[in-house]
Formats: structure tokens, sequence, C-alpha cells
């Protein structure tokens, strides 16, 4: 048995990875969930799966859980179970999930991550936990998935891959003009064609900032130069990435859109799951598309490649600006078409700092939702 936990147990990832385990329970044993403040849901997650421990970050929820549970331990961090797992499925919002990130790989143990911050903005502090002696990272993301599918195929990546290409979906706006956009709604950039997510990576997709970040992502978890990584736009989500390889060999990973495959692929590895998910009846499939990105009209994808070459704490200030961007712009503060403005801004203000400690990132985040906010304000907003 795969023992698993799950940190994040009540957003989108942690029940689906549930979903996952459920569809094979010879093969996985829950051994931990964690949640911030979802009661109901975690109660609801705890009696189905029984876990040993169940970690609960806020104090009144925590008394809630643990007055509703009899027989599992409930604590208030999950970091000091990671160490026992085999697998560490970390689907934590924000920084919260950084420790555990830092405290799954520091014991050696194999990271299904999904948690941005942990490669976007502390990528510096997480790069030498990597090397610990047993440590695995296997990214949950869709298009960073694919990537690692595609790599499979490779003696010596280093030497052999020529590019790797992330596709994006194009999001909602996909071939309308700058001027068409200037006063599109929430309503209208919520509406992504191919995925269910939560609003703030819906919107990112509708700006192009979602794949910015995942190009910041894939050279960090891969080590591949800027240079030598593209985005592409297919519409259809079913190329959720590719690898071209020095020979002109390029290897794609495709599947229909289902989060729940890249989480049994990072559960299971270096195996493979048993349950199809995302399967393409190639019968009734149709044309897959692919277009360059149109990187005048959305702006953030060649911002986050900016701050990906500058490097030290640029991707964590450009992270945190963004999202006290697409906040206002959700609230009816800003226009959808202000958020590569707020995030200029900040990145300009700001800069580059090599962090030397999580303590460095977290300032980083706190001083550029600064910056943020004071834009706002000046603004009258």
């Amino acid at each position: 048995m795969i023992r698993v936990v799950v940190a994040g147990s009540t957003g989108s990832i942690g029940r689906q990875t549930l979903e996952v385990i459920a569809a094979e329970p010879d093969r996985f044993e829950v051994l931990a969930l964690s949640a911030g403040s979802s009661v109901e849901t975690l109660v609801e997650q705890a009696r189905a799966v029984r876990p040993r421990v169940v970690a609960v970050a806020d104090p009144v929820a925590r008394r809630e859980v643990a007055a509703a549970l009899d027989g599992v331990e409930v604590v208030d961090d999950v970091a000091p179970v990671c160490a026992e797992a085999d697998v560490v499925v970390n689907g934590v919002v924000g920084f919260a999930g950084l420790t555990v990130t830092v405290a799954t790989l520091a014991a050696g143990r194999r990271l299904a991550l999904a948690n941005k911050e942990s490669l976007i903005a502390a990528g510096p502090v997480v790069r030498p936990l990597r090397a610990t002696p047993g440590a695995e990272l296997v990214p949950v993301d869709s298009e960073h998935s694919a990537l690692h599918q595609c790599l499979r195929s490779s003696v010596d990546a280093e030497r052999e891959v020529s590019r790797l290409v992330l596709t994006a979906s194009g999001g909602p706006f996909r071939g309308r003009s700058a001027e068409e956009l200037a006063s599109v709604t929430v309503a209208e950039a919520l509406a992504h064609p191919t995925w269910s997510m939560g609003p703030k990576i819906t919107v990112d997709s509708s700006t192009l900032m979602n794949k910015g970040l995942e190009v910041i992502e894939a050279h960090e978890l891969f080590g591949v130069a800027y240079d030598d990584i593209e985005v592409v736009v297919h519409p259809q989500s079913v190329v959720h990435s590719m690898v071209e390889f020095s020979d002109g060999s390029t290897i794609a990973q495709l599947s229909m859109p289902d989060m729940r495959l890249p989480i049994a692929y990072a559960l299971a590895w270096p195996e493979r799951s048993s349950v199809p998910f995302g399967r393409i009846d190639w019968s009734s499939l149709g044309s897959l598309e692919f277009a360059a990105p149109d990187r005048a009209t959305f702006r953030c994808l060649d911002l986050a490649y900016e701050a990906g070459r500058a490097g030290g704490t640029a991707p964590a200030v450009l992270s945190a600006a963004n999202e006290v961007a697409v906040e206002a712009f959700l609230a009816g503060r800003i226009a959808w078409s202000a958020i590569p403005e707020v995030a200029t801004s900040v990145l300009d203000e700001r800069g580059a700092h090599p962090p030397t400690s999580v303590e460095d990132v977290i300032e980083a985040d706190r001083s550029a939702r600064e910056s943020a906010s004071a834009w706002l304000a000046s603004r009258g907003v």
C-alpha cells in the first residue's frame, strides 16, 4: 500500500485526489488529511477514508473537527506527518503550502506538487532540497505532468532536449483584440471554454498570466533555459504539452481535460494508474489546432518571462502583485486590462533580490502586495 498525505484535502486538487484513491482502494492508504477551516467537508472526508491524522490550521475549526471525530488525532500542522508518507500531495493554496513542500523534500519523500508558490515564488529556496536523498518532485499541473511524462523517453535530457512547448487554451478571450477587451466583465473572464477552475486561476488563464507562471515553474522543474521554453495556444486542451528533442522528434502527452490523470500519475509514479482518466475517443475527437499567442494583447505572458529571467525574488513579486490585481478585478474595482499595469508597476518598483530563506520570499510577497495596494489606492480604487 502506498501511504498518502493529502494536504489541502478540501480544495479542488484534494477532492480529486481522494477520488483517485477511491478508484484504487487496494493500492493507496490515506495517512493524513489537512485543511484550513472547512469543517464539514473535512469531517466527511475523514469519516470516509479514516486517516490516522487530521490537521486543521484554524483553531476554532480544529476544535469542531476534534469533537466530530473519534479515533483520529487532530493537530494544527500536517508537515511533521509528511516524513511518514510515501507520497505527499500538496494541494494547499498560497504560502501555507510551502511548509509542506519543504518538510516533504527535506524528509526524502515524493512530493506531488500542485502548490504554485513552492516553485514560482520560492524556487531558489526549494531547489537545494530536491537533492535530498530519496526526494522526488512529480508535478500535478496538467502541463508539467505532460512534460514529465514526455521526458521519460530521454536517457539524457540535458543533452537531448531542444525545447519544451507548453500549451495554452487561450482562455475565453482568444482571438479578441485589446480594444475589444477594454470593457470585458468578470462573468466573461470566468467563462473558461475547457477547464473548470477557481475564479483566480480562471482570470489568470484569461490574461495568460497563468501560462506565464507555468513557464517559470517549467524552468524550475526541468532546468531548461527560458529561451528554450515556448508557449502555443491550443484551444481544445487535449495536447497538454510537448517536448522537442535534438533529432527533431516531438513527443506530446494527450488526454481529455481531467485533472485526475496527472494526480493519479503523481501518486503511482514511477508506475501508472490502472484507471483510464481522460481516455480519448479518437473517432470523435475532431481537429487539433495550434497558434502563436497574441503577446501584444496578452501582456502578462511576457511579464512572466521577464520576471523569470530576472530570477531571485522577481517571480514572487510578480505573483503577489498579480494576485492583488486579480482580486481587485473580481471585486469590480479595476478593468481587466489594468491587471498587467499593476504587475508591471510593482515589478519595476520592487525588482529582484536573491532570497536566502523562506522568510526572504515571504517578505518579497508582502512588500509586493503592499506596492500593488498602493497602486490601487493612488487611483482611487
